[in-house]
């Protein structure tokens, strides 16, 4: 049965780190902020990818790096550093959000959590527990992934989230479509809902209409990351996938309208 995170039907576009405008880059917003957050929603989007890392104190913030210095020009990492002081340092970056933050304030948006630090895959599965309907937990590692669904499970969610796999099993996933076994290749992909991988790998190409026709025939999404040129978002379209990460929701939703098929 298809996860209610991924209805109504695909294509899907989901705003990487949220969206962040020229303008509001100008004006100091940085990704992954609550104001990249809110002007992906403003823009339209149904879906916002995000990472997420813990803090010294315990609370799972949402933030792509495990340091603060590509966005602050502070060489301290985000578990080393108290809540209060994150706020304080992205109060004029667009402003710290918490999780349970983005969860509330933002009810009829749809998060993609990547769990990029094993101390927050726990926090983030009881977090998202009473959300499960419009959260999908992913992370490279398989590992902090099911702790994080196994987590909600704990904390009483009525569903788990939707899920896709960790860099592995994505790994031994290719490998058995190369060997054409198919058994292990449905074995694979039972119990996830999409494939979130980039188109390429280096010189391998990963995204195929082979890969395409394989996932959904298990019932499975193909959603691509990250997808920021017009042309690659038509090519991937018209390939059959089913979702576009992208820094440039606002330019996606508006290519997937244009194509007349639901942007959610």
């Amino acid at each position: 049965m298809r996860h209610p995170y991924l209805s109504p039907a695909a294509p899907r576009v989901l705003a990487h780190r949220g969206l962040v405008t020229a303008d509001a880059a100008s004006h100091g917003v940085v990704e992954n902020s609550f104001a990249a957050v809110a002007e992906a929603h403003a823009a339209g989007a149904a879906y916002v990818e995000s990472d997420c890392h813990v803090s010294a104190d315990g609370t799972v913030v949402l933030f792509h790096d495990d340091d603060l210095r590509r966005v602050a020009g502070d060489p301290r990492r985000i578990a080393d550093v108290r809540l209060h002081e994150l706020e304080e340092i992205m109060a004029d970056r667009g402003g710290l959000i918490t999780l349970a933050q983005a969860l509330e304030a933002f009810p009829e948006l749809r998060f993609n959590l990547d769990v990029k630090a094993a101390a927050a895959a726990d926090g983030v599965g009881r977090l998202v527990a009473p959300h499960a309907e419009r959260v999908l937990v992913t992370s490279f590692s398989d590992d902090r992934r099911l702790e994080a669904l196994a987590a909600a499970r704990a904390a009483g969610a009525a569903q788990r989230p939707a899920t896709s796999p960790g860099q592995a099993t994505v790994v031994r996933l290719l490998a058995a479509r190369a060997l054409r076994r198919a058994g292990r290749v449905g074995a694979l992909l039972d119990g996830l809902d999409a494939l979130q991988v980039p188109e390429r790998q280096g010189p391998l190409r990963i995204v195929t209409r082979g890969l395409v026709r394989d996932a959904h025939a298990h019932g499975v999404e193909v959603h691509v990351w990250t997808v920021n040129a017009d042309d690659d978002m038509e090519r991937l379209l018209d390939l059959g996938v089913d979702g576009l990460v992208t820094d440039r929701a606002d330019a996606a939703l508006r290519k997937v309208n244009t194509r007349g098929t639901p942007a959610v």
